[in-house]
């Protein structure tokens, strides 16, 4: 279906004049390169890359090495090109005329007409140009709009090399193009990081528009024929803050809950006519709740200069029960309401109207150190806390991190982000960290929903809506990594106004959690805290205890600031202290935690895990499936573990250089490899193809495995002395096909970590909790709900051959985020059937209960000793369709640990369980005890729609040494 936006453009392109809204998309564009030895058709919004493969010149850029043989295009200079003379002669010159660009990767000279209009070197910035002069007026007859890109790469070598550039130390991680990305405003993982490539793209890759004003009588926004809209002004930018009566985000205090709503409401207008006594009306249509008209800053014609706006302000006050409030989808329902704008500015000007979502919530980020009389009442380890309210209530957060979806920010779909957010809500996450080295995500690509006027697309994507939609929160950040940022005035000025567009952009989306600062940097400062006598702890200091705390808080009032994802937390919020090495005491619990640990004897040990209040990311990687593979390698000698082009293809650890291919890369296959061969049987059988799949799916076993265990741990942690409230893994999705963190790859197939998240992500769990050394088992049951829980436990002892051996049952009930021990036993001899070795047994737990008069279920598995050492059996799996996409899976042999269906290339989709309609993959299949699965296709991905129920292919453990 066509979107609003596209429509628009379309429609509006005969009466350009009378409209006022021109998309740069319909333009005819050129691409060339510096020496103009390369021309071909360009596109807005694209990158050079996409535009250089739409043209035959260069192959797919993900495809097998072209990381590398593709650099090339990051050494040129790229200039796009298009003739505006027929749209001149159509624009009367008694209107004005805006170049309107939300988005511009990244250095970049602009012309109209022959006339300088601007240089740009901020991705993350949406600029507004007045062009009326150089339309009217061109140079020489120049009719062209020329933008001119300078390699980003080559920028950041002469900027951090400037006589006035500071230098920094070597502590910031370099991946590929070293020692200029943190000069560059620009995605910091363009530049390479150890999960994906780094091709520094450049285009104007959102949306652009040519908007022109006229101060003719305005027809109004509702009419039918969007072609007679009419615009004496462009709204460029709203933002729409919502916050209890009193509340003062910078404090974060305890909001009155009973307090009312206010609606605050900012609007930068760009306007050609004046208004002395100009109203702002907000309205409900679906509560039948409408304001006065609410008397707003008077608007000044503009006619000198439009390109700076003028802001106008107002508050709206809602009864708190007028409105139900929003909550994340597994704690209640994400509401939402349309909300209606009516800018009147007098005279002959007919008023305007436009709309956006909003939700009515609170939510805060509580810092502040435990009282002593709750450590002492509640057994809490004594330090701060580190946790997120909603609405006034603690909870458990679950999710993982988000980066970049595509190397190319302009070819990320709506369809491809919404699969990946409602594959999270699927697995039970109620809470997303939009990872700082990446990008600001973008609000919404309807034009009927993004608070501009006249109304247009504004970016490729949506993101922050699905968000609202789904209950989903999203931890955001500013974009600054595991680096030295400088502070030279020039780069603060371009921040500063980088930071105001995007928090303002986003106020309006309930989904927002807080801002952070950027990502991993105060530890990074940190190893440097000596040197120099502190400097770079003083500028650290000034940019993010400071600089980005004050612009966070003075453009909102609704969500919170901390200074870094990963952080020492605070010795004071109000005003903000950074803690940094600050303790008070040895063993006392401060700020949040991250976890990377290589060394897989380390993965099912529990003394290496942290204690922390909230774990904000923690992961171990893996490679994607063979069908991914596929996809992107060349040569059937390059389906191999071990192959040059799969190795090339990790960059963990980084390279630090532009050597290719990854010098290191080797010890990331290795680190993958080992942990295979230590807790799974290592895969080796006469089909090579076979081999190098079982190899890709048993690092995805050993990945689901590892972080199972850590996140039965933090989860049970809200029960025990470090009250943890959260743990979002490291990473949700993939930007290629690669070895990486990632639970869904690129295409959007789901690992075996997603599968498990699912499971363990459930509101109420049953874990064991197994230390090997003493030979101690504990079996838990964790919940996470507002309200106590009851249910049934069981849990059976089989052999491999699927016999039970005995069985256990238990009746529980678990208070508020806590946990209840139904088991524990030291020795062997404590739980294991009589007479049974260790390594010949596993366990099955499941259990029922009620959650707010609903059934819910959860099941796990648990083997003593390492299955490389389990005697398997032949499981004889069969797998029956059922009609439809709908299987029966059956073991005739043995028991098939992790058995795994896996959907034919050019798929996209998840099974359930057809019972309980949750998602079900990788388990354990015992003999007698059959499982049924539906694989829910998502067409708008998949390239095969109709896939024949012959190309599921089933595998286990098993098939690592068998074909």
């Amino acid at each position: 279906m066509m979107g609003l936006g596209r429509f628009l453009s379309l429609a509006l392109l005969p009466a350009v004049a009378r409209a006022g809204v021109f998309s740069l998309s319909e333009l005819q564009w050129s691409l060339t390169n510096q020496n103009r030895s390369i021309e071909v058709p360009g596109a807005v919004p694209s990158h050079v890359h996409l535009d250089l493969r739409r043209a035959g010149v260069i192959t797919e850029p993900l495809l097998g090495i072209n990381d590398f043989t593709q650099r090339w295009i990051i050494d040129d200079n790229w200039t796009y090109t298009a003739d505006l003379s027929s749209l001149m002669k159509r624009i009367p010159r008694t209107d004005k005329a805006l170049l309107v660009f939300y988005g511009i990767d990244t250095i970049a000279n602009i012309t109209l007409g022959g006339r300088p209009i601007a240089w740009v070197n901020n991705q993350f910035q949406q600029y507004v140009f007045d062009v009326s002069h150089a339309l009217q007026s061109p140079l020489r007859w120049d009719k062209n709009l020329t933008i001119t890109f300078q390699s980003a790469w080559h920028y950041g070598l002469n900027v951090s090399t400037r006589p006035d550039a500071e230098s920094f130390p070597s502590y910031g991680v370099d991946f590929e193009y070293p020692g200029v990305r943190n000069w560059i405003r620009k995605v910091q993982s363009d530049f390479g990081w150890d999960w994906g490539p780094a091709f520094i793209p450049s285009g104007v890759h959102k949306p652009a528009y040519l908007i022109t004003l006229s101060n003719a009588p305005s027809l109004g926004a509702n009419v039918a024929d969007p072609t007679t809209i009419n615009s004496p002004l462009l709204i460029s930018e709203t933002s729409i803050d919502i916050f209890k009566e009193g509340y003062i985000a910078a404090t974060q205090a305890q909001p009155d809950q009973a307090a009312p709503w206010v609606v605050n409401v900012s609007l930068a207008v760009h306007s050609v006519v004046g208004s002395v006594r100009p109203t702002l009306t907000f309205a409900i249509p679906e509560l039948k709740l409408t304001s006065s008209p609410i008397a707003v800053q008077s608007i000044p014609s503009q006619n000198a200069s439009l390109s700076s706006p003028v802001w106008v302000t107002a508050d709206w006050t809602v009864n708190d029960n007028a409105v139900e409030r929003w909550f994340p989808h597994n704690l209640g329902t994400p509401k939402l309401y349309n909300l209606t704008l009516t800018l009147a500015l007098g005279g002959a000007q007919s008023p305007i109207t436009f709309q956006a979502q909003v939700g009515f919530r609170t939510i805060q980020l509580i810092q502040t150190r435990y009282p002593d009389e709750e450590v002492a009442a509640r057994n809490i380890t004594p330090g701060d806390q580190w946790h997120f309210e909603v609405n006034g209530k603690a909870f458990y957060a679950l999710g993982t991190n988000i980066i970049p979806f595509d190397p190319f920010y302009p070819r990320i779909s709506d369809d491809q982000v919404r699969w990946v957010l409602e594959s999270a809500k699927a697995s039970g996450q109620n809470m997303l960290r939009i990872w700082g080295g990446g990008v600001y995500q973008p609000s919404t690509t309807s034009a009927a929903l993004t608070p501009n006027y006249p109304p247009h697309a504004t970016d490729v994507y949506s993101f922050y809506t699905i968000c609202d939609e789904l209950g989903i929160l999203a931890w955001s950040e500013f974009i600054f990594s595991d680096d030295f940022y400088p502070l030279n005035d020039w780069f603060v000025d371009s921040i500063d106004t980088e930071v105001r567009q995007n928090v303002r952009r986003i106020n309006r989306h309930a989904s927002v959690a807080q801002w952070a600062g950027g990502n991993e940097i105060e530890g990074i400062v940190q190893q440097t805290n000596s040197s120099n006598n502190g400097h770079y702890t003083d500028e650290f200091v000034t940019l993010f205890q400071e600089i980005l705390h004050d612009l966070t808080y003075e453009e909102t009032n609704s969500v919170p600031y901390t200074d870094c994802s990963t952080t020492h937390g605070v010795l004071s919020v109000d005003p903000l202290i950074i803690r940094f090495g600050n303790v008070s005491a040895y063993g006392e619990i401060y700020g949040n935690g991250e976890r990377y640990d290589y060394s897989p004897g380390d993965a099912f040990q529990y003394y290496t895990f942290p204690k922390s209040r909230f774990m904000n990311e923690f992961g171990f990687h893996s490679m994607p499936s063979f069908y991914s593979w596929e996809e992107c390698l060349e040569s059937p000698e390059d389906f191999a573990f071990d192959s040059t082009v799969v190795a090339s293809r990790d960059h963990h650890p980084p390279a630090g250089s532009l050597a290719f291919p990854n010098p290191n890369g080797m010890v990331g296959q290795r680190q993958m490899s080992s942990a295979v061969e230590m807790w799974l049987p290592t895969p080796g059988t006469s089909d090579s193809n076979q081999t190098f799949a079982q190899w890709s799916w048993s690092t995805q076993v050993f990945q689901a495995m590892a972080m199972y265990s850590q996140l039965a741990f933090y989860r049970r942690g809200a029960g025990l002395p470090e009250n943890n409230l959260g743990a979002l893994v490291w990473q949700l999705n993939d930007i290629w096909q690669g070895a990486s963190w990632s639970s869904i790859e690129y295409s959007g197939r789901w690992k075996v970590l997603q599968y498990t998240l699912a499971s363990i992500f459930q509101p109420v769990v049953i874990n064991p909790f197994w230390v090997a050394g003493s030979q101690d088992l504990e079996i838990t049951v964790t919940s996470d709900r507002w309200e106590s829980v009851s249910g049934v436990a069981q849990w059976t002892w089989y052999d491999w051959t699927g016999k039970a051996l005995n069985t256990t049952k238990e009746e529980f009930t678990v208070p508020t985020l806590n946990n209840s021990v139904l088991f524990h036993a030291t020795g062997y001899e404590g739980f294991l059937p009589t007479g049974v070795n260790s390594s010949h047994v596993w366990l099955h737990l499941n259990l029922t209960a009620q959650v707010e008069g609903k059934a819910v279920t959860n099941e796990q598995f648990f083997a003593p000793q390492s299955l490389a050492t389990a005697p398997l059996m032949d499981p004889l799996i069969q797998l029956t369709h059922q009609g439809d996409l709908t299987f029966t899976l059956s073991a005739k042999g043995g028991v098939a640990p992790w058995t795994w269906i896996d959907h034919p290339g050019g798929t996209i989709g998840l099974f359930v369980d057809n019972v309980s309609g949750l998602p079900l993959n990788g388990f354990y299949l015992v003999p007698g005890a059959d499982r049924t699965v539906v694989f829910k296709l998502n067409a708008a991905l998949s390239s095969n729609k109709t896939p024949a129920p012959t190309d599921f292919v089933v595998r286990s453990l098993w098939n690592n040494t068998h074909i």
